[in-house]
């Protein structure tokens, strides 16, 4: 995990890596996720599974107490009574080389692909001369991705090819009323990088969800949105996550949870 999502890609206000376990400990079976819920808790536990990889930090936020009595507590009580180990590589598996945006970004077949945000240049001394190294150059690290498509594309059709690509995709839209070529990507909640999509002569922002002033943000700026649901943007990663994860370790035994769906249903 820490070659394909390196730990100082997360952003500074995340809770990354391994959050609960002992790193020496064994393990043979480990189940991804994408949210540590009961429901995943209640299969990663009947599934004997010694390690879960969940997308989003469980803890998040530091607790001063873990006792059953609350929801974040019983689930880590739980996990920690069954041996389970939690790694939560979040926001550094958003940003990397192969992640998740990254997967988007493949997935929608955008050209000219690079981070909407670069990471950082950091510096580097041969010899006793120090010269910036570009990270986002050398291995296309950032947040965020932006990318051209093939072909211009009306919203309704870019829509409906990202719903073919995208598995419990439920899309909303936001449509500034103009065809779209260049595409700005951030999944999750990604509605505070809209500026950073103008700033990048984006037509279309696609990310999993937003709020509505973040919307009215983007319509005033001439930017169309397309929000296909938090739990789209980011479950298909993780369950091939856990097929990459197979095939770097042959012997362990690997799966997706499919117990966990997404919280927000049509009706």
């Amino acid at each position: 995990m820490e070659s394909l999502a390196p730990i100082r890609l997360s952003a500074e206000w995340d809770n990354t890596g391994l959050l609960l376990g002992d790193s020496q400990r064994e393990v043979n079976r480990v189940m991804t996720c994408l949210t540590l819920t009961p429901e995943s808790v209640e299969e990663a536990l009947t599934g004997r599974a010694d390690l879960v990889i969940s997308h989003h930090p469980l803890p998040f936020r530091p607790l001063r107490k873990i006792t059953a009595s609350e929801a974040t507590g019983r689930l880590l009580w739980e996990l920690a009574g069954a041996g389970v180990s939690v790694y939560c590589p979040h926001t550094a598996w958003d940003s990397a080389a192969s992640g998740i945006n990254a997967q988007l970004a493949s997935r929608l077949q955008l050209n000219n692909v690079v981070p909407l945000i670069a990471e950082k240049s950091t510096t580097q001394t041969v010899d006793g001369e120090t010269s910036s190294v570009s990270n986002s150059k050398r291995e296309n690290l950032g947040t965020g991705r932006t990318g051209d498509l093939a072909r211009q594309s009306s919203l309704a059709e870019l829509a409906q090819f990202v719903c073919g690509a995208v598995p419990h995709c439920r899309p909303r839209v936001v449509d500034a009323g103009h065809s779209i070529v260049r595409v700005g990507i951030v999944c999750g909640s990604g509605g505070s990088l809209i500026e950073a999509a103008v700033r990048s002569n984006c037509d279309l922002f696609l990310t999993g969800e937003a709020t509505f002033h973040e919307c009215l943000e983007a319509k005033g700026a001439g930017l169309s949105m397309l929000m296909i649901g938090h739990f789209a943007s980011e479950k298909f990663a993780m369950d091939g996550l856990a097929a990459r994860c197979k095939a770097e370790f042959a012997s362990l035994e690997v799966w997706g949870s499919n117990n966990e769906v997404d919280p927000v249903s049509s009706i």
